[in-house]
């Protein structure tokens, strides 16, 4: 009996030590997602500006207003935020973030350069 109490204590230590690692590795993995999101969707908005010029908004479906036929897929539990500048547009702001992550992303076109962790959060994020 004290066998089989040492045992299931043993097993309750493993558990309390994996269980926060395997959170971290969830959440770490979901900023990941938001910033390969966030890449998918500077891709797409450079597509449009190929096409013709910067789009006007993007939904938080993805659907593209003034660029036809592009559209950014986003994966589950991420969100942007599309901010134009310029009447018309010539450059955007674009961040993102996953809810079961911790961080934010943010792209300025403006600024150029890659896609950078900023603090904040997706409302109030500042490149």
């Amino acid at each position: 009996m004290i066998e089989l109490l040492v045992v299931v204590v043993i097993l309750g230590i493993l558990i309390a030590i994996a269980v926060p690692t395997y959170l971290n590795y969830r959440e770490r993995a979901a900023d990941k997602t938001a910033q390969s999101d966030l890449r998918h969707a500077i891709a797409t908005v450079e597509a449009c500006a190929v096409d013709g010029t910067y789009p006007n908004a993007i939904n938080p479906a993805g659907v593209i207003t003034g660029c036809a036929g592009q559209r950014v897929e986003l994966s589950t539990d991420t969100s942007i935020s599309y901010t134009p500048a310029g009447s018309p547009v010539t450059s955007f702001r674009i961040t993102s973030t996953n809810s079961v992550g911790s961080k934010v992303y943010c792209y300025d076109s403006a600024d150029g350069g890659s896609v950078r962790e900023v603090s904040g959060s997706l409302a109030t994020a500042t490149c």
